[in-house]
Parts: C-alpha cells; sequence; structure tokens
C-alpha cells in the first residue's frame, strides 16, 4: 500500500537545492528527469534493502531542507537514504575552511555555490552504470541505462537487483555487460553493496572489496565507493581526467598532495574540480 512519510533534516554546512539540481540534471550517468521550476528536487529510486520503488520529493527552507518520500516499503530507510545521496546526513559546517586553505577549491565553491556530491541513488546503481559506460562513450552508456529502466524498471527507478538477474542472460548488451550486470545484482542482494556496510570499512578496504566484483574494477571501486556511497573523505585512484585537471591547476604538484589540504572533505574536493571542469567545458561548447 502506498504511504507517505516527511522528515525536516538540519542542514550542517554550506547546501543549495538549486545548484545541486543543476548539477543533477546535467548529469549524464543518472541524470534527473524533467523538474518543474517550482524549487523542488524530485527523484524516483530503489531503497537499499527492500528493494522498493520510492519518491523523493525535497525541498528547501531557511535552515531545514524537508524530504517527502512515498511508497509503499521502508519509508524510514527511504528518507535516511535521500539524505545519504544527497550528502545531508553529513556535518560540513568544515567544509568552507578547505576552500580557504586551497583558493582553487574557493574559487569552485564560489562558482558552484552549496554544490554537495550527488548524482547516484545507491552504490548497486553506481555500479550498474560502471558496468554500462565500461569501453563506450557516455551518451552511449546513458541510453542502454535509459532502456533499461523505460523496459524493464518501474516507472522511472531502475530495475531491482533482482529483476536484473532475471534478464541478464537475455539483455543485448556490447561485450560482456550483460554477464557483469548479473554479478552486480548478485553482489547487490548479498549486501556487498550496502551503503552503511561499505561505509563502515575503511575507503581503500572498502574498494578493494568491490573491485572483487566480477566484471568491477579499480575505476568502478572508486565510483561505487565514493560517489555511490557518498564517502566524503578519500582520494580517487584511477581518475586520469581528475590527475590532468590537477596538473592543469596546480602545476608540479600531484592530486595525493594537492588532495591533503582538504581533509576530511579529499572526495568532495575532487568532486568539485571535476564538476568545475565540466561546467567549463559545457560553457565553452554551448
Amino acid at each position: 500500500m502506498r504511504r507517505e512519510h516527511t522528515v525536516d533534516l538540519d542542514v550542517r554546512g554550506p547546501w543549495s537545492l538549486a545548484t545541486s539540481r543543476r548539477f543533477w540534471e546535467g548529469f549524464a550517468p543518472a541524470a534527473l528527469p524533467e523538474q518543474a521550476d517550482d524549487g523542488h528536487l524530485r527523484t524516483v529510486f530503489r531503497v537499499e534493502g527492500d528493494w522498493t520503488r520510492a519518491e523523493a520529493d525535497v525541498t528547501q527552507e531557511t535552515e531545514t531542507t524537508r524530504v517527502v518520500v512515498r511508497g509503499d516499503g521502508d519509508l524510514d530507510a527511504a528518507a535516511e537514504q535521500v539524505a545519504r545521496f544527497l550528502a545531508l546526513d553529513l556535518d560540513a559546517t568544515t567544509w568552507p575552511d578547505v576552500g580557504r586553505r586551497d583558493p582553487v577549491v574557493g574559487d569552485v565553491q564560489e562558482r558552484l555555490p552549496g554544490l554537495r556530491p550527488c548524482g547516484f541513488h545507491s552504490p548497486y546503481e553506481a555500479a550498474a552504470w560502471a558496468v554500462l559506460s565500461q569501453r563506450v562513450a557516455v551518451p552511449q552508456a546513458a541510453r542502454m541505462r535509459a532502456g533499461l529502466v523505460e523496459r524493464h524498471g518501474d516507472d522511472g527507478a531502475f530495475p531491482a537487483p533482482a529483476r536484473l538477474r532475471e534478464l541478464a542472460p537475455g539483455l543485448d548488451l556490447p561485450g560482456r555487460k550483460a554477464e557483469y550486470l548479473g554479478a552486480v545484482a548478485d553482489a547487490a542482494l548479498a549486501g556487498r553493496l550496502d551503503t552503511l556496510a561499505l561505509r563502515a570499512l575503511d575507503p581503500d578496504e572498502a574498494r578493494r572489496e568491490v573491485a572483487e566484483i566480477h566484471g568491477l574494477g579499480p575505476f568502478a571501486a572508486d565510483l561505487v565507493v565514493l560517489r555511490g556511497a557518498n564517502v566524503p573523505d578519500a582520494v580517487p585512484t584511477s581518475e586520469r581526467r581528475l590527475r590532468a585537471i590537477v596538473a592543469e591547476r596546480y602545476p608540479g604538484r600531484d592530486l595525493d598532495e594537492v588532495a591533503g589540504s582538504w581533509r576530511p572533505w579529499r572526495t568532495w574536493g575532487s568532486f568539485h574540480l571535476r564538476a568545475a571542469f565540466t561546467a567549463s567545458l559545457e560553457a565553452r561548447t554551448a
């Protein structure tokens, strides 16, 4: 039976729904559907644990954020998941300090005020994207994902792990993607892609465990742990583009050295550099 549950979150540190929504709307791996221009952020997702479909409607007040979730599963878990995938469960009052220590990050904070990492609803969905995007261009991978949602999802929600496991042998996808998606589904059903379990581990250990899933590797492990589980303080190990951005913006220094001043928000610093690079690229090609 479809129900509704409302939670008001005290957001600690800077956050802007408008900035986050603009970023997510342009996030090719899992872009938000078209949104009404009414100050809401709306999305549909699978609730970790019971994998039911849930709808989220998020609004920002002066000092709080209201999360309304609707569905027929565990709505307490759904609301907690919304807070996690919008990075609103974290006390980010020290995040502005990073910008004061690092003028490059500070510039990005000014250009993208209140942005926090978002885009994936769960490590499971991040892992599925990692498989779909292997050795193909992002637009092609996005079309494959959209096709899975349209044909096999649940009114906008990505297929649940059990459904994906059932579908995998018959999916017409390039290379071994169908096989690897089946392995991702198995891992999710076994709890190996659970956000809280991954966050409980040291980030390096979490990445090693994810990289052991059939079809995933170091790059996918970075994506799953740092973006899917939204772990806030780790340095991506396999992002060549990020290292190229650092080489350009911090001549003579490498990512590990630069990221030292971002603690305890190294993931956020990395995310902001990538987001700023993407925004600049879009502005140049518009």
